[in-house]
């Protein structure tokens, strides 16, 4: 392996560990906040404690996603240094508006809502949490639009031999951003949903504060199946405008080489290593057509057309991605993705009317549904970001010309590993941090205590 190969390893380590917390802290900043607003409205005790528990780990979350990302911004100056000096004017801007504008305002009321519980009044002190959840959507927003951009380059002129920017508004409005939003977003509330679910499953089944976790468990699985045909109608959108964009991307999804009227989705396939000989799949008729272009009798490109375009129009050289990934990718994102749903309808309908399921089959699947959109997460962008291959930035910059020249294989190959082990001992900690205070259940509120009152905190 080379300094390229080994710094496209260590930023997708990086960049899908990191996405492990993003959507949780997305999902569970909004519900956490209506759990409170339910709490202020009713002043029932039971939303106290919820607001309490889902909260403290809301906040160890928080903190390692913050960590977890900042080494994602070092990454660019020292293992893409060419790709950051040909898209920096661009990709700069929606950043450092992320940084300055929507960081510091969920970091600011953030802080205020830790330790605004004895000092604030109480509806001053809910609009700290809301606005600190508003900030996270404002930094997805610019996130993905300095994503999008690489995705479909808009707003830009060619100068000195780097791409410069001449609309900061049609970056930020690029139609790739306005499908990706959505899509992304809901697809955060469907994983917070799921966390919930899961771990007020395992109280409840130990019979473990049914008052807290039952109202938890019934709102973790509405907000996953609500969400969850929410990601697929803003995917099916997505879909269509990233055919329109990036045809070979569809086209690698289904490892459809050939172009074809009423194009089949395959279910499952197997086929030789490279993904261009069939040899059995399960399919469903048209399908494919329906999703890449809205109609069930649509032409859909295949690789070897949008192959022969690619090389007219920018010269010679294989514009394939790795098809197996691709493929197998986007089915693993759809599945996960359902699967979490089935296991949220099956929760609601078997713990309706205070009932306590006996099938472990069931458990199961409770226990582990929060595992299915994260894998669905991660999947989804193994899929956005190696279709789009060989292009770091689409039709402008190819990967193998974004790496730093003067990063050598054995400093690639220490930063692979040392970043990893420190990821590693990250997710000990996460991982620790988040059952020790799962597992411990919501605090007791009497009128002795002073937790009604006490700022949120967490100690490993």
């Amino acid at each position: 392996m080379d300094a390229l190969d080994l710094s496209r390893w260590q930023f997708g380590i990086i960049t899908v560990y990191h996405y492990i917390f993003v959507p949780i802290t997305i999902g569970l900043s909004f519900l956490v906040a209506g759990i409170q607003t339910a709490w202020v409205r009713t002043g029932r005790e039971k939303y106290l404690r919820a607001t309490k528990f889902w909260g403290k780990l809301f906040l160890i979350n928080f903190a390692i996603g913050v960590v977890t990302g900042i080494v994602q911004e070092f990454q660019f100056g020292m293992n893409w240094s060419d790709y950051s000096r040909f898209v920096g004017d661009i990709f700069g801007a929606p950043l450092a508006i992320e940084g300055l504008l929507a960081f510091f305002l969920e970091s600011t009321f953030l802080g205020l809502w830790i330790f605004g519980w004895d000092k604030l009044p109480k509806k001053v002190h809910l609009a700290t949490i809301w606005t600190a959840a508003t900030g996270t959507l404002l930094s997805a927003y610019f996130i993905l639009a300095a994503n999008s951009w690489m995705q479909h380059p808009v707003g830009w002129t060619m100068g000195d031999g780097r791409a410069e920017l001449t609309s900061i508004g049609a970056v930020l409005t690029n139609s790739t951003t306005l499908v990706t939003f959505p899509h992304t977003v809901t697809a955060c509330f469907l994983t917070a949903g799921a966390v919930m679910l899961t771990v007020s499953a395992w109280h409840i089944r130990r019979r473990n504060q049914d008052e807290v976790f039952r109202p938890s468990l019934k709102i973790g699985a509405w907000v996953v199946l609500v969400s969850g045909v929410l990601v697929m109608i803003t995917g099916d959108i997505q879909a269509r405008v990233m055919t329109e964009q990036q045809p070979m991307k569809m086209a690698a999804a289904e490892a459809l080489y050939d172009s074809t009227e009423s194009a089949s989705f395959s279910l499952f396939t197997i086929g030789s290593l490279d993904g261009s000989e069939e040899l059995y799949s399960v399919r469903i008729p048209s399908l494919l057509s329906f999703m890449a272009t809205g109609s069930p009798d649509g032409e859909v490109e295949g690789i070897n057309d949008v192959q022969r375009e690619y090389q007219q129009t920018y010269g010679e050289g294989d514009y394939t991605p790795v098809v197996p990934v691709t493929y197998w990718s986007f089915r693993l994102m759809i599945g996960f993705g359902g699967l979490a749903m089935v296991v949220a309808l099956a929760c609601l309908w078997f713990t309706r009317g205070g009932r306590l399921p006996q099938s472990r089959l069931l458990w199961i699947g409770a226990l582990t549904t929060v595992a299915m959109p994260l894998l669905a997460n991660s999947f989804g962008w193994i899929f956005t970001e190696m279709g789009r291959q060989p292009w770091s930035v689409f039709g402008l910059l190819k990967t193998e010309d974004s790496v730093s020249p003067s990063v050598s294989t054995g400093e690639a190959a220490t930063g692979l590993i040392v970043l990893t082990l420190v990821y590693g001992v990250l997710a000990v900690i996460e991982v620790g941090l988040f059952l020790k205070y799962a597992k411990a259940g919501a605090p007791e509120i009497t009128p002795e205590s002073d937790e009604a009152d006490k700022p949120l905190a967490f100690a490993y």
